[in-house]
């Protein structure tokens, strides 16, 4: 029963992905004023889990079978399609700053699921 405890993996996974995007979106910020340079994120959390059997969402192959972890495919950044600025450029400051806030709520949901299990695994313990 407490071999293979997939809310812990989607947790971490989801934590990953949020450090990712956060790199990203941080390059950008940096880069928001580089003649030329193109935003860049990656593909939303909630994407990559879906179970939609494309090729990056997660299969199930049997009952509770609940997948495996990011795929680097999902962690790639890509260009986004922004407004490009006359010098190329296609930050924009405001929506970084926006996707920063959201990336900070994902990472702490991510926190807030690993302790919530944490909680009811040590509570199934009787500890």
């Amino acid at each position: 029963m407490f071999k293979n405890l997939n809310v812990f993996k989607t947790a971490h996974a989801m934590g990953q992905h949020a450090a990712v995007r956060q790199s990203v979106v941080a390059q950008n910020m940096a880069n928001a004023d580089t003649p030329g340079y193109k935003a860049r994120d990656i593909t939303p959390f909630k994407e990559v889990y879906r179970n939609d059997g494309g090729a990056s969402s997660m299969r199930a192959t049997r009952t509770g079978h609940q997948g495996h972890a990011l795929d680097s495919v999902a962690l790639r950044p890509t260009l986004t399609t922004a407004e490009v600025a006359p010098s190329g450029n296609s930050v924009s400051l405001e929506e970084e700053m926006l996707k920063a806030v959201d990336i900070k709520r994902q990472h702490d949901r991510s926190l807030a699921i690993y302790k919530s299990s944490l909680s009811v695994l040590r509570t199934a313990l009787g500890r």
